[in-house]
C-alpha cells in the first residue's frame, strides 16, 4: 500500500527470519540485479555491499579491491532476524526492513518514508525492487555461486501504447520475469518495466512523440553496452551516424543513434563485470 510520503511492499521467502536477513544484509551484492539504470553509476559499479552493524554504510562498490564507492545509506537500527533500518545518505528517505516468520518462511516488508518536504532521489527503489530480487535470489543461491552475476552487454527497449497492459500481458503469455514490481499507475512519469530474459534486460517504455500519434517510426531499440562510449560516439559521428540524443547519464551513460534506414539504437557504457578485461580488473 501506499501514501503521499510512504510506500510499503513486502514479498514470503522460504527460509527462516535469520536466513533471510543474513542473506538480505550479507548476500545484497548477489542479489542486487547489474541493470541500466539499477545503480547511481552504472559505468562504476561493480555491486552493492551493506556494512554490518549500527553505523555501517551502504555502498555502491566502484573499488573492487579496496571495496570502496559510492556511499548510499548510513543503517541506523540493526536488529538480526528481526529488523534493519537505514537512512539515504543521498536523499530524505528512510527505509526499514522487516522478518516475520511464517508457518513457511519469512515475510520481508520494506517501508520507504519520505519525511514530510524531503526529497526521494532514489532511495525508495528498495520497495520496488526488494520483493521480486530478493525472492529470485533466495530460490536459486543454494545452486549458484554466491558472485555478483554480470548482465549481457545487448539489451532491448519495446515501447508500447499501453506499457502496463503490454507487460502484464507479456508476463502472462510468454511468461517473461519481471525484475522489478509492475508499475500500477499508467500516468507514471517515470515509466519502467524491466524483464530479464536469459541476462538480458528487456525494457518495456511508453509511446512518445510522432511514434505515438501514428504508430510507425521505431518501437524496439536495441540498446548495446560498449567498453568506451566516447570512443563509440566519435567513431560513429565520423561515419555519418545521426545521433538522436547526445551523451546522458541516468544511471547508465549512453547516447542515441539512427542507422541508414533510421531505426534507432542506443549505446551506453558497460559496467566493470561486463568489460572484456574485468577479470584482471
Amino acid at each position: 500500500m501506499s501514501s503521499a510520503n510512504s510506500i510499503t511492499t513486502s514479498v514470503e521467502v522460504l527460509v527462516d527470519p535469520d536466513t533471510a536477513f543474513k542473506v538480505f544484509t550479507e548476500e545484497l551484492d548477489c542479489w542486487w540485479l547489474q541493470g541500466p539504470i539499477n545503480f547511481y553509476d552504472a559505468t562504476r559499479a561493480f555491486s552493492m555491499r551493506m556494512e554490518l552493524g549500527v553505523g555501517g554504510r551502504i555502498l555502491e562498490v566502484y573499488d573492487a579491491v579496496a571495496g570502496e564507492g559510492l556511499e548510499i545509506a548510513r543503517i541506523v537500527a540493526w536488529e538480526p532476524g528481526s529488523r534493519v533500518e537505514w537512512t539515504s545518505s543521498l536523499d530524505d528517505v528512510r527505509t526499514e526492513i522487516r522478518f516475520s516468520p511464517t508457518p513457511d518462511g519469512t515475510v520481508v516488508q520494506v517501508i520507504a518514508t519520505i519525511p514530510e518536504g524531503g526529497v526521494d532521489k532514489g532511495g525508495t527503489s528498495w520497495a520496488r525492487v526488494v520483493p521480486s530480487w530478493l525472492s529470485r535470489w533466495v530460490a536459486r543461491r543454494d545452486h549458484v555461486a554466491h558472485v555478483p552475476t554480470a548482465r549481457s552487454r545487448l539489451a532491448l527497449t519495446i515501447h508500447y501504447a499501453e506499457p502496463i497492459k503490454a507487460a502484464t500481458w507479456l508476463c502472462e503469455a510468454f511468461g517473461l520475469e519481471l525484475d522489478g514490481r509492475m508499475p500500477e499507475d499508467p500516468s507514471d512519469e517515470q515509466m519502467w518495466i524491466e524483464f530479464d530474459v536469459g541476462g538480458a534486460p528487456l525494457v518495456v517504455l511508453p509511446l512518445e512523440g510522432e511514434v505515438a500519434a501514428n504508430r510507425g517510426g521505431s518501437t524496439h531499440v536495441p540498446w548495446i553496452f560498449v567498453d568506451d562510449l566516447d570512443d563509440h560516439y566519435e567513431r560513429a559521428v565520423s561515419r555519418g551516424a545521426t545521433i538522436v540524443e547526445e551523451i546522458w547519464e541516468h544511471g547508465a551513460r549512453a547516447y542515441s543513434a539512427s542507422d541508414v534506414e533510421g531505426y534507432r539504437w542506443t549505446f551506453a557504457q558497460s559496467s566493470p563485470l561486463m568489460r572484456r578485461d574485468a577479470a584482471g580488473a
